[in-house]
């Protein structure tokens, strides 16, 4: 069981509307998560000069706003429950009821398989993750590190049995450098297919610079798209910056000390013409395995989740309430989690 609780951390936030890559990402499906990514080559230890230290790994692209985002509560309408069954140490399963009110209730059942194969502290592969609800739609994930610089990813989703994305990415981490290359939705008899490039460099210890290159065709259309991104990281503080031509996108990420994180947010879109800031914030209380999250942004959204694990049962509580004041809509959910 310690193999699959090591791969099954907190499900990271969707990404953002109009971010840098079209490529259709896929989500970890409901109640699973990807297992924790660490520096391939840490630090040398008790090195005095840092001048003399070897630059750290950046970590992946597509993680520079991942720190910020963490911080902004998840969005939940109607209830839900969730049960975690662990069957072995490699294998567990996952069941997922949700009754709403303003969509379909569906009902999903997931599948999670961690490897024997152990990379780091907590980390182990193979991992395949998927969950297929009761309309046939499926959604699944293969991760596998072939060495310790290469890791793979192969993903796909289906929509009433039909196959709707796949996508396939290999991950190179150097000393101090990330590149990523991911391919989307190839036909060759079409001629049609998404390519996206990640490429990150610490220049700094604390200073790290990149790009991202999307490719897209399709019969008839042809195009390209560049994006630049710059991460600033501090002794608590996270600040990133990407530029391209479909927009800007600025994050702040602070932890003021070890129970409250703050994050603010700015996005501006070529494409939709709009502009929007949002400030969120975290507060943890261990002793009473508490956390609450709370936002605002400038379109008068105003959102907050509040989290409580009844231990020692294998228990969690959770709710939630939206209030969109220039709409004048509430939305509100209530959640359980077993397991």
């Amino acid at each position: 069981m310690g193999s699959v609780l090591a791969a099954s951390s907190p499900n990271p936030p969707p990404p953002a509307p109009g971010g840098g890559a079209p490529a259709p990402g896929l989500t970890v499906p409901p109640g699973f998560g990807m297992p924790p990514v660490s520096p391939v080559l840490p630090p040398a230890e008790g090195q005095q000069d840092d001048g003399d230290a070897p630059l750290p790994n950046p970590g992946a692209f597509e993680e520079c706003h991942r720190k910020c985002k963490e911080v902004f509560p998840m969005q939940m309408e109607g209830v839900r429950l969730v049960v975690n069954k662990g069957l072995s140490n490699h294998f567990q399963v996952n069941h997922t009821v949700l009754l709403s009110t303003m969509g379909d209730s569906t009902y999903r059942f997931g599948a999670t398989y961690v490897g024997p194969k152990q990379i780091g502290p907590g980390e182990f592969f193979p991992v395949m993750v998927g969950d297929i609800d009761n309309s046939g739609s499926l959604n699944a994930q293969i991760i596998h590190q072939i060495n310790s610089r290469v890791r793979s990813k192969l993903a796909f989703q289906t929509q009433q049995q039909k196959f709707v994305n796949w996508q396939g990415d290999a991950e190179f981490k150097g000393d101090d450098f990330t590149a990523t290359v991911t391919l989307g939705n190839p036909d060759v008899l079409v001629g049609s297919g998404i390519v996206v490039t990640h490429y990150l460099q610490s220049i700094t210890p604390s200073l790290a610079l990149g790009g991202e290159l999307v490719y897209h065709r399709r019969p008839g259309e042809e195009g390209t798209v560049m994006s630049l991104v710059g991460k600033y990281t501090g002794t608590n503080y996270i600040a990133t910056l990407t530029l391209g031509s479909a927009g800007a996108h600025a994050s702040y990420y602070h932890r003021a000390n070890d129970q409250l994180s703050v994050g603010v947010e700015f996005e501006a879109s070529n494409r939709m013409q709009d502009t929007s800031m949002s400030f969120a914030y975290q507060l943890d209380v261990p002793k009473a395995n508490l956390q609450f999250k709370g936002s605002v942004d400038s379109n008068w959204v105003v959102g907050a989740t509040l989290e409580k694990k009844l231990l020692p049962l294998p228990l969690s509580l959770v709710l939630c309430s939206f209030l969109n004041h220039r709409k004048n809509k509430f939305q509100c959910g209530f959640g359980v989690t077993i397991g």
